[in-house]
């Protein structure tokens, strides 16, 4: 069953001048350290990566309803990819917390995830699904 649904779309420039007014600070406090060495790797596209995902985190925390309030804080959402390539995201603290407390007894999360860009746009789809164990 579906328990959460968000979307986010997020502009790039918006990124791009928060990482040029707070470069390090606004890295470490928002993203993990496999999202910052992903975004290290692509200088060329390193704004798109971050805004990515940014757009991700956003659509998490509309997902789970409770934006970024009651313990959920940016960087306990990281955009890892599966096996697959897929993206899919990795939680953790109130994150991580927040959504073991939608998930009824006897089910497990599974996240989906679509991440997409068109310069200036980002875009995040997230949809989490209970699946009876």
């Amino acid at each position: 069953m579906i328990i959460g649904l968000g979307s986010d779309l997020t502009n790039m420039d918006r990124i791009a001048n928060s990482l040029e007014r707070w470069g390090e600070k606004f890295e470490a406090r928002c993203f993990t350290d496999v999202e910052r060495a992903k975004a290290a790797r692509r200088p060329y596209t390193r704004v798109g990566t971050f805004a990515k995902r940014w757009a991700a985190k956003e659509a998490f925390a509309k997902a789970v309803g409770t934006g970024f309030r009651r313990g959920v804080f940016h960087k306990d959402i990281g955009v890892v990819n599966a096996p697959s390539g897929a993206p899919t995201l990795a939680l953790t603290g109130g994150a991580a917390l927040r959504l073991a407390e939608m998930i009824p007894p006897g089910h497990e999360p599974r996240i989906h995830l679509t991440l997409t860009d068109d310069n200036p746009w980002a875009q995040a789809f997230i949809v989490i699904e209970a699946l009876p164990l």
